[in-house]
């Protein structure tokens, strides 16, 4: 394997949701701006082809990519540090692997071969390992593998990375091992050894840390890093410790401080390309906590009780929130919760209500509610996918007289069907991979409140859903005060509806929320956010 691509692997080891995904963005970013061009990839242990079918309560938001795949929700903080798309590539299952190597063993490709985890699978791991960087687009990697060291689905990931490592010289491959030291309140005491365990299960698989990444509440010692050096293997100044954050976007200066990247460039043999020393991002960070105002808005959905379901939402808002000096309370509702005669009395706080993407129909009618609420109150609205179409039904009911107006998704024989199934949607049974997905093109109205937002009227934007608004009311909508402000050119799709006579009521098909970065906030979310600003100060 010739290749003059360096390959970092980020490895767990004590327990689950430390954060690897931060510390690999955070890293990137770091290696970003030495000048070096970065992707960073998830390899999940999990049997699902990808995470397009999962609950959300089950693994989070599913993120898509503007190629259309369904991915971790991780791949949402790689691209929102480092400001740059991921794609199919970027994020490979167990399922994914397995899926590969019996397709090939049915269509004979080892030509009568015993297929076994090694090497078959193992191979199948390391093509994916090295098949973003066979295209000499980058200069690093990072791979992320999920779950823990020991767990039993993550073993032929592990055995693929011990691999790889003599395949790739050691000078282009590299191990951070992300762990946790946990502080005993009884004792007052810094524990290693959790560490050392994991530690020493990765040497049993025949890895070697490089680094060694501690979570870890409590500043370590001097001794206690000279401790982990010792009985795990790791020179002291690659002991790098990780305190807790005051928000996910300190990781890269915290790290930075730690010296990360000058080790991991040391053992890389790596030289600065430029050194851009993070101005930008410290501007983010100085605007973020340092808010000049402050705005409360109610996020309605029905997984309000996991918010890693909105994670892309939320970070939007934080983005978004920065561009507009601007502190935001978000206030996360369940749709079900609410009700005609409670509405009022929940919502009196609110600047600001966003209706957020979801499938299915529980909590249908306490998102319609909400909607009612905004438009007759004349509070700022936003509607994401399903936000979208709960817009139009409420519309639809309460304005149009279409009072039994649904979506064929909740009621297919419904007399009115505002929302309905796209044509090439009719006959599809699977679920994983078959909505429209990834980006598509839009078109936006002249003067509308999109276009005003966007400041262009030709957009792309990404998707995740199977219904679309159906076209056949549109002239009824339009006459009555709701206008598509944004359509798809090739398709003739609604993509955005928004009122006219109303401070900021929008609803949009597509999912901006994706798109968003620290250095990129979405347009639709600031200028959602200046309206509720606003809207606060005429209340």
């Amino acid at each position: 394997m010739a290749s003059s691509t360096k390959y970092i692997f980020i490895t767990g080891g004590v327990t689950s949701s430390l954060g690897k995904g931060i510390i690999a963005a955070s890293l990137a970013k770091l290696l970003q701006a030495k000048g070096f061009r970065v992707t960073i990839q998830k390899f999940d242990p999990y049997l699902n082809i990808d995470p397009g079918t999962l609950n959300p309560y089950e693994h989070g938001e599913c993120y898509v990519t503007e190629d259309g795949a369904e991915t971790d929700l991780d791949l949402g903080h790689y691209e929102r540090f480092l400001n740059t798309p991921t794609s199919q590539a970027n994020n490979v299952t167990t399922g994914k692997i397995y899926n590969n190597v019996i397709t090939k063993e049915r269509k004979g490709e080892y030509l009568g071969k015993t297929v076994q985890v090694i090497p078959h699978i193992t191979d199948e791991i390391k093509h994916n390992f090295f098949k973003l960087g066979e295209e000499g687009k980058y200069d690093v990697i990072l791979t992320e593998i999920g779950g823990c060291v020991g767990d039993i689905e993550s073993l032929p990931f592990i055995e693929a990375v011990r691999q790889a490592k003599w395949e790739l010289g050691p000078s282009n491959f590299l191990v951070v091992h992300l762990t946790l030291i946990p502080y005993l309140s009884a004792a007052k005491e810094l524990k290693t050894k959790p560490t050392q365990h994991s530690v020493k299960q990765l040497l049993e698989a025949g890895i070697q840390p490089d680094i060694l990444v501690c979570r870890t509440e409590h500043h370590l010692p001097l001794e206690v890093k000279k401790k982990l050096s010792l009985f795990c293997n790791v020179q002291l100044n690659c002991v790098i410790e990780a305190m807790d954050a005051e928000t996910i976007y300190d990781v890269p200066l915290l790290m930075k401080k730690e010296k990360l990247d000058e080790r991991v460039m040391t053992k890389l043999k790596l030289t600065s390309k430029t050194n851009t020393d993070l101005e930008q991002w410290k501007d983010f960070l100085g605007r973020l906590k340092n808010p000049t105002q402050e705005v409360t808005i109610g996020l309605v959905g029905k997984y309000v009780s996991l918010p890693d379901a909105y994670k892309s939402i939320i970070e939007s808002f934080v983005h978004a929130g920065a561009a507009c000096e601007c502190k935001v309370n978000l206030v996360l509702i369940s749709s079900e919760e609410i009700h005609p005669e409670t509405i009022e009395k929940r919502f009196e706080e609110l600047d600001g209500i966003l209706v957020a993407p979801g499938f299915g129909e529980r909590g249908l009618e306490g998102k319609i509610e909400t909607v009612r609420f905004a438009r007759e109150n004349k509070i700022p609205f936003f509607g994401i996918c399903l936000g979208m179409q709960v817009a139009v039904i409420e519309f639809a009911r309460n304005v149009l007289g279409l009072k039994e107006a649904s979506s064929t998704e909740m009621d297919p024989y419904n007399p009115y069907p505002v929302i309905a199934l796209m044509e090439e949607q009719k006959n599809v049974d699977q679920l994983g991979g078959t909505m429209r997905l990834g980006s598509y093109p839009c078109e936006l109205k002249k003067g509308s409140k999109a276009e005003k937002a966007y400041g262009k009227t030709k957009i792309q934007e990404r998707h995740r859903h199977r219904y679309e608004f159906n076209n056949k009311f549109l002239k009824d909508f339009q006459e009555k005060g709701m206008m598509a402000s944004g359509i798809n050119p090739d398709t003739d799709l609604v993509e955005i509806m928004e009122l006219k006579d109303h401070p900021w009521f929008v609803g949009t098909q597509f999912h901006p929320e994706y798109k968003s970065t620290v250095l990129n906030p979405h347009p639709l979310f600031v200028r959602f956010i200046k309206s509720t600003i606003e809207n606060k100060k005429l209340k």
